[in-house]
């Protein structure tokens, strides 16, 4: 019985800090917060791009694939005449699926591709028709709905912490501005058990 026990604790000695990391679990949940550049770089005097702020909340199912509820607000600018700019704004909500594509070994980098619908709305100028020079502006406010393809990338800190960095494309429909806006930002999630 001796023997026995010292061939455990060897053991236990050679492979105790090789134990897998429980990440992606079934029934498992996460709250994201997410910062992206939305249509190129933006910085405080672009004139063509922007930026977006969103939080999710995601339900981890079978093979760490995942559900995911979430609101983003989105921030774009449109050229207008030699240095002018418009502002647009779009406030979303999403609901999607994202299925798992790869990890590796020690489960410390996931990667995902999903799906998502969504809908909201979406301000011109913030509902001012007039612009500064006198012109009235002919793009007006409206609902929108669309969908959203992501690829997103999970790189865990801990069992409770990951950083994420996604490229996102939305498709958005009802409005008079532009349907595509193409997204890449970073993020960090926490989860939840």
């Amino acid at each position: 019985m001796r023997k026995a026990i010292i061939l455990f604790a060897a053991m236990l000695s050679l492979f105790g800090g090789r134990a897998m990391a429980q990440r992606c679990l079934p029934g498992m949940s996460a709250v994201e917060v997410k910062a992206s550049m939305v249509d190129g770089f933006y910085t405080g005097n672009s004139r063509d791009c922007g930026y977006s702020f969103g939080v999710y909340y995601s339900v981890f199912k079978g093979n760490a694939n995942t559900w995911s509820f979430g609101g983003e607000y989105l921030q774009t600018y449109k050229p207008y005449g030699e240095k002018g700019r418009i502002p647009l704004a779009q406030f979303t909500g999403e609901v999607g699926y994202n299925l798992h594509l790869i990890s590796d070994y020690s489960q410390t980098l996931h990667l995902y591709g999903g799906l998502s619908a969504l809908g909201g709305y979406e301000t011109v100028n913030w509902g001012d028709k007039i612009l500064p020079d006198g012109s009235t502006l002919h793009n007006g406010d409206a609902f929108i709905y669309g969908g959203v393809l992501t690829l997103q990338a999970d790189f865990y800190l801990s069992d409770k912490v990951a950083l994420t960095a996604n490229v996102k494309e939305r498709f958005v429909f009802g409005n008079s501005t532009g349907h595509f806006h193409t997204q890449y930002g970073i993020g960090v999630k926490f989860i939840i058990e």
